[in-house]
């Protein structure tokens, strides 16, 4: 069941970066990506996803630099109407491409704070996120490994943010996933900061500083809590799919950019 919140946001607004960066109190920094060097999104922390992923998307992710690059300060994750060869097969194209990057091995992390200041496309069809998942999701697999959704937005609900935690005892397959939705106005509009604390007690997301959403440890099973293990962060833009197409998708929109100003993470002091 979703939660309805308005928060009246003091936006982070335009571009220019925050900065020095300076630890939260109770938190050092662990590892941090400015995007301030042009080019390739740096290869020692990201990864890309290829091909059609997950959800039934209509996106086809790619490591081109068209759909993914550090430019001006940002990381910009460009989603385009195109039609081209999927895995250099001529007969078999898409109509669609974005990207999707992770930062697995040595840059997961095991309880600490996420922050991301990011500005989200907007439109019919967009679904942009940004999200963790369970290094143990090859052996265990999914729900099981855990995931936490520090943000998602589907253009349709231009103002909603949503922050959700799955497990195998809550998600959305079987309608138990946490979930919590706010209305931020003019979300699209500017960059705001997107944020995860994830302790052994309990795991907090906030927006601009505001917590909204707080996912309490039952001290259970693996089944309700398996976030004693290390997660990974993921950065993403979809279009269409089963949650971000349901109202269809708007070909006029494209391209659409998700901008990311930095990337910090944090670990316990």
């Amino acid at each position: 069941m979703f939660l309805a919140v308005v928060f009246a946001v003091v936006s982070p607004a335009s571009r220019p970066a925050i900065g020095p960066t300076t630890a939260p109190a109770g938190w050092k920094l662990a590892w941090s990506d400015e995007f301030d060097r042009d080019g390739v999104p740096d290869p020692s922390i990201w990864q890309f996803e290829k091909g059609y992923i997950r959800n039934k998307e209509a996106q086809f992710y790619t490591e081109r630099p068209e759909n993914c690059r550090v430019e001006d300060g940002c990381l910009v994750i460009e989603a385009r109407k195109e039609s081209i060869p999927i895995l250099g097969k001529d007969e078999e194209k898409t109509s669609y491409t974005s990207a999707s990057i992770e930062a697995r091995g040595a840059h997961a992390f095991t309880f600490g704070r996420v922050e991301v200041r990011a500005k989200i496309p907007s439109g019919n069809g967009t679904w942009p996120a940004i999200w963790t998942l369970g290094e143990g999701i090859r052996r265990l697999g999914w729900p099981d490994c855990g995931e936490i959704d520090i943000m998602e937005n589907v253009g349709f609900e231009p103002d909603k943010l949503h922050g959700s935690i799955h497990t195998k005892a809550y998600n959305h397959v079987i309608h138990t996933e946490k979930t919590k939705v706010v209305t931020v106005p003019q979300m699209a509009e500017a960059f705001h900061i997107y944020a995860v604390e994830w302790t052994p007690q309990k795991i907090d997301l906030f927006v601009d500083g505001r917590r909204y959403f707080t996912f309490e440890n039952e001290h259970k099973t693996d089944a309700q809590w398996p976030f004693v293990r290390s997660q990974y962060l993921k950065l993403n833009l979809a279009i269409g799919g089963a949650w971000g197409g349901q109202k269809g998708i708007d070909d006029s929109i494209f391209p659409q950019k998700f901008l990311v100003d930095y990337v910090r993470v944090y670990k316990a002091r």
